[in-house]
């Protein structure tokens, strides 16, 4: 099971949210990774802006190209082609999110950057977690 965490802006999980969570897409420039995205795989959705964890889905299918315009982003005409159903596991409200910041301390990937720059751990839009630190992220995600 691989462990990805999207980076994407609020309104984009609300879309998804509004959908049901049933699909989730990498841009353009991930083939690759989306290649390697498998059934039961775990997403972690990253929200830039309000530094926070909105909530994780899991992976029900294998990756597949559509071009129909579900999400937006910063830059103009980029879509997420490459996409993967998913079903909600623990989604949290929108004015209930996960704080970043609270979780940091704890967890392993970020500590290549600076701790005064942790934010940099996250920017671009997928990133591979390990287990001990999807966990710290679920169980921060599932607490209320």
């Amino acid at each position: 099971m691989t462990n990805w965490l999207l980076v994407s802006h609020p309104d984009n999980l609300e879309i998804s949210r509004a959908r049901g969570f049933d699909v989730a897409g990498m841009k353009s420039r991930h083939r690759k990774k989306a290649e390697r995205v498998q059934p039961g795989d775990r997403v972690i959705y990253y929200l830039v802006g309000v530094k926070s964890v909105g909530g994780i889905s899991e992976v029900t299918g294998t990756y597949y190209e559509d071009f129909n315009h579900i999400w937006t982003s910063s830059k103009e005409g980029e879509e997420y082609p490459f996409r993967f159903p998913v079903k909600p596991l623990w989604i949290r409200d929108k004015d209930d999110y996960v704080p970043m910041v609270d979780l940091v301390p704890l967890l392993e990937y970020p500590k290549r950057w600076p701790a005064a720059n942790w934010t940099l751990a996250f920017q671009g839009n997928v990133h591979v977690l390990n287990d001990a630190d999807y966990q710290i992220i679920e169980d921060a995600v599932r607490a209320k």
